[in-house]
């Protein structure tokens, strides 16, 4: 049923959904094909940017692309790497044992119109596609940096400190040794 000229609602065909969808300009803007809930491990500021994200998509995915990124640069000052250049925190992140996997991650987000959330400029070519990307990208990131090494930190703190100790003084071994079979230039 048309609302407008470019408008339309239409009804799920699968009986056991029967939800509304609307459609502008041969666009799905209801619902959204993306979980749009932050990842419960990200500060709430960051939160609070992730929904504003999710609350202006339908009308401005430039502008949600645009903090969603600020989210992921949000993500590297939280955890104490340079705030004021993204590909240097990854350096940073990587130096300190980030898998390969997520500084992938990190690195599409700041490759992917990186100029979005420099003042002055906003990338007039992000999409819907490349919005759901940067969702989907924002909460795998906090995954990976936020959630899993505190479930980790659960685990392992009950172990008792001797073991705890024990286990530290095998890897600062491991590592001393790695750096001495380094050939010498």
């Amino acid at each position: 049923m048309p609302v407008a000229s470019n408008a339309y609602w239409s009804e799920c065909a699968n009986p056991k959904c029967g939800g509304l969808s609307l459609w502008i300009g041969g666009q799905r803007q209801f619902p959204v094909s993306v979980d749009w809930r932050p990842n419960k491990d990200l500060p709430q500021h960051i939160q609070r940017d992730y929904l504003e994200a999710a609350s202006i998509v339908g009308k401005s995915p430039r502008g949600a692309a645009a903090l969603l990124r600020l989210c992921i640069q949000k993500i590297c000052i939280h955890l104490e790497k340079d705030s004021d250049n993204l590909n240097k925190a990854i350096a940073q992140l990587i130096a300190d044992g980030l898998p390969a996997r997520v500084s992938k991650m990190l690195d599409i987000v700041r490759v992917t119109r990186n100029e979005a959330v420099h003042p002055g400029t906003m990338d007039l070519d992000d999409d819907q596609q490349t919005v759901e990307n940067l969702f989907k990208l924002v909460n795998l990131i906090a995954e990976e940096l936020l959630t899993r090494p505190k479930e980790l930190e659960e685990i392992w703190g009950p172990l008792p400190e001797e073991k705890r100790k024990q286990v530290d003084e095998r890897n600062a071994r491991s590592a001393d040794n790695k750096i001495n079979q380094t050939p010498k230039p």
